[in-house]
């Protein structure tokens, strides 16, 4: 994976902690540079920290698994893009359901669970680019760690002033976005594309 295909899987990855954090701007209704930093740095840490964990967790069973590695990465991709695309179609029209509540909590706790529920799928995520194989995991951390960061920052922001439009768009661009790159490995690997 390039470093393109590598920023665009981060921008994919990230807006679960952008709808998030849209959320957080939605219930202070004036963000601050302390709230925005709280979301910035817990979400951009844990996309970071997951993926790292996935990667070396795939990178234990590649060998067992090297005949079908392209379809566990397509079929992981693929999943957790069809769960972003569920859950954004399915939201109520009125009102923040991100899976946060509407309260200004930037607490240890309420943070680190946040942190936690977003970046799950990253774990996954992890897994698939240790199966694709050639990809510079550190780059990959590193760019997954500063788009979230800088994007949940931004929504924050985002959230205050012009409330909850963007939250739905946002995890319909990830869903399609990490549907995509799923397909890609799996036709790269078959031969279909170069």
């Amino acid at each position: 994976m390039g470093f393109l295909e590598l920023l665009i899987l981060a921008v994919g990855l990230s807006m679960d902690a952008f709808a998030v954090s849209v959320c957080k701007g939605l219930a202070s209704k004036k963000a601050d540079l302390s709230g925005m930093a709280k979301c910035g740095l817990w979400f951009g840490g844990f996309q970071a920290l997951m993926p790292l964990i996935g990667f070396f967790l795939g990178s234990l069973f590649a060998r067992q698994i090297v005949a079908i590695d392209h379809w566990v990465a397509f079929v992981l991709l693929a999943v957790i893009g069809g769960n972003m695309l569920k859950e954004a179609f399915s939201k109520e029209e009125e009102g923040c359901d991100c899976g946060c509540d509407k309260s200004v909590d930037y607490s240890v706790k309420t943070m680190f669970v946040m942190a936690v529920a977003t970046s799950i799928d990253a774990l996954a995520i992890g897994i698939s680019l240790s199966l694709a194989g050639n990809v510079n995991i550190w780059l990959a951390v590193a760019l997954i760690g500063v788009i979230t960061c800088l994007l949940s920052a931004l929504g924050v922001k985002i959230g205050s002033v012009f409330g909850d439009k963007f939250e739905k768009k946002a995890q319909i661009a990830g869903g399609v976005i990490l549907i995509v790159l799923g397909l890609k490995i799996l036709l790269e690997h078959l031969g279909v594309i170069g």
